[in-house]
């Protein structure tokens, strides 16, 4: 029976990844970007660093103040970078706060979906591949707007969102914080094929300290800490990522922290679970579970362009993330 199981999961696997290959590669453009709002400039940068990962570098810039945080925000498969961000909310915020959004693009000569590639150890370690590529733009932008070193945040969505994880692991000492939306473990997968498997059945099953492992594995061997905080956003509806992927990376965060697995606190409004883990002085982890939400981004009531992978939700992901960070 547990193999005709794991058949069937395989099968599915299979037929996932087909399903996704021809609509990234044959399905309808992404529409153009809207304009950023008045006072704030979209721009690209090249020569931030050698980008071994042959990522784009763009960036979306408010009234230039020195001192302030700086974001990097990841895109999902097929996404426009800065078309995301302005559905989910951050350029908004980037200009009220005044604090610079970076928004690195995948390439289609990388993947054909442009997906970041979460799953390839090549492009996850410390220093190469797109990680290294992140990496690069990150320091690059904290040199040029003069950012607080200390409060550097990376957020994503789905293939975006497990590349946060792998960032927050590989740099803990660049990122003091992340958030990721429709994500999978660190280390749950190290291959295309095993990666559209973890996205349709959650593991491998392991201890929760094995779990920390995998991510303390991709670390600097001299990292002491602390290890960055982590916000995880999982819709229970969603199709293409298993939902146990969220509760499994929360998991490996709490672990990573020193923290039990049962929350310190936990809400629930509008049938959305919000549980909570501290140390005391700061919350660590939270695990924000979206009882109807598919494979998007909760945008709250915000009015947003159909099939862009973002969802109107009870809760606004940006305000939340935005307010675990510090910034709001």
């Amino acid at each position: 029976m547990k193999w005709s199981r794991n058949l069937r999961t395989l099968r599915r696997g299979i037929k996932l990844a087909t399903r996704i290959t021809k609509a990234k590669v044959d399905g309808p453009r992404v529409p153009p970007s809207p304009p950023p709002p008045q006072n704030s400039r979209l721009v690209e940068f090249n020569g931030f660093g050698d980008n071994p990962g042959r990522l784009r570098m763009r960036a979306h810039l408010p009234p230039a103040v020195a001192g302030q945080p700086l974001v990097v925000l990841l895109h999902g498969c097929g996404q426009d970078a800065a078309a995301f961000a302005i559905d989910s909310g951050w350029t908004e915020l980037s200009d009220r706060l005044r604090v610079p959004l970076i928004l690195p693009e995948q390439a289609e000569a990388n993947n054909a979906g442009r997906c970041f590639q979460w799953f390839q150890p090549s492009d996850t370690a410390r220093d190469a591949g797109e990680a290294g590529s992140i990496a690069e733009m990150t320091q690059a932008a904290i040199s040029r707007f003069g950012s607080d070193p200390r409060r550097v945040f990376v957020v994503g969505l789905s293939a975006g969102g497990a590349m946060a994880a792998a960032l927050l692991a590989a740099y803990p000492d660049v990122f003091a914080a992340g958030a990721s939306v429709a994500g999978l473990p660190v280390g749950a997968a190290h291959s295309g094929m095993q990666a559209m498997l973890r996205m349709v059945s959650a593991g491998p099953n392991q201890s929760p300290e094995a779990w920390a492992a995998q991510a303390r594995a991709a670390a600097p061997a001299d990292f002491a800490g602390p290890w960055p905080r982590l916000s995880v956003w999982q819709g229970q509806a969603d199709m293409t990522v298993a939902p146990e992927n969220g509760t499994l990376l929360a998991t490996q965060w709490q672990a990573l922290h020193g923290l039990s697995t049962t929350a310190m606190a936990e809400q629930v409004r509008d049938g959305v679970q919000h549980r909570m883990w501290s140390n005391g002085e700061q919350r660590l982890v939270e695990l924000w579970s979206l009882p109807y939400l598919p494979h998007a981004y909760p945008v709250g009531t915000r009015v947003i362009a159909p099939g862009r992978f973002v969802e109107q939700a009870p809760v606004d992901a940006t305000v939340e993330i935005a307010r675990f960070f510090g910034l709001d």
